[in-house]
């Protein structure tokens, strides 16, 4: 029985990557369309918070103000931080490069977890591999311009969301078991929205019913509000409580082949020669440093 409930667990954080991996490109077609990057989290989470309030009604009583601010770091590390970049990001640069980039959350995650807790480790083979992965993502931002004469924006606000998820994945296996799963996600994107709604001072919120109506828009909102936030992160999270930080975000390496297949029929982003030989370089990194 364990072991079946285990083999789901898997199949649950497979499942997740496959749908986030074409998130970004889904993300990428509403920018197309006029929505700015905290205008998509904004409907995004609040799509997520309403549809988990209606999977799961009800309420836990915080234990104590330490675990409050703990969700209150989920909130921001995976939330608002972290969308903020990944999807300002894609303003700047390619689908297929921030896919890329956050290959790399595996080994940021377990280095967070070693330095966090200090449970295994890290061998040589690892930081062999990990050096491995970060070259294949170097010849994927530059992409043959080797001249050093520009600034990849995109590329840094992408390294910056990973580490955010690292961080809360590290976050999350500081979180006791006794809270329910859904309702661990729903404070997630509770927070996600409390601590996004103060950027709207900046820049108000100022997307048009003619925009939401449009059915390539809702339909991709649909797409990341209820399918890729509130099911898969409930799914996702279910799997880091489960079966650990590092072995789930394992499965992240199979996220940029699902991006270039997807950015490259729906958004015209061509596969380089370049694109190619880095994501050698990385899955030859990461699977080294897996071992």
């Amino acid at each position: 029985m364990k072991g079946s409930k285990t083999f789901l667990y898997h199949a649950a954080a497979i499942f997740t990557i496959i749908v986030w991996g074409t998130t970004m490109v889904s993300s990428k077609v509403l920018l197309r369309e006029g929505l700015s990057p905290t205008e998509i989290m904004l409907l995004r989470f609040s799509m997520a918070y309403v549809c988990l309030w209606i999977f799961y009604p009800k309420w836990h009583a915080i234990k104590s103000f330490r675990e409050e601010l703990l969700f209150l770091g989920l909130g921001v590390s995976s939330g608002s931080l972290y969308f903020f970049f990944e999807n300002t990001a894609l303003v700047y640069t390619t689908a297929t490069n921030v896919s890329l980039i956050c290959a790399l959350i595996p080994i940021l995650t377990a280095i967070i977890i070693y330095l966090t807790f200090r449970e295994k480790a890290l061998s040589k083979r690892f930081w062999a591999g990990s050096s491995l992965a970060v070259a294949g993502t170097v010849l994927v931002v530059m992409n043959g311009d080797f001249a050093f004469g520009f600034n990849p924006f995109g590329d840094f606000l992408a390294l910056l969301s990973i580490v955010c998820w690292a961080i809360y994945s590290a976050l999350v296996k500081m979180l006791k078991g006794h809270y329910n799963t859904l309702f661990v996600t729903r404070k997630i994107f509770f927070y996600g929205i409390v601590t996004l709604l103060p950027y709207f001072l900046y820049e108000p919120f100022n997307v048009s019913l003619e925009i939401l109506t449009k059915p390539v828009v809702i339909s991709n909102l649909c797409f990341l509000g209820v399918i890729a936030s509130s099911l898969c992160y409930f799914l996702w999270t279910l799997s880091l409580r489960n079966i650990g930080a590092v072995k789930t975000n394992n499965y992240v390496y199979f996220s940029p082949l699902v991006t270039i297949i997807t950015a490259h029929y729906v958004l015209s982003e061509a596969i380089t020669v370049w694109v190619v030989c880095g994501t050698i370089l990385i899955f030859s990194g990461l699977l080294i440093a897996r071992k």
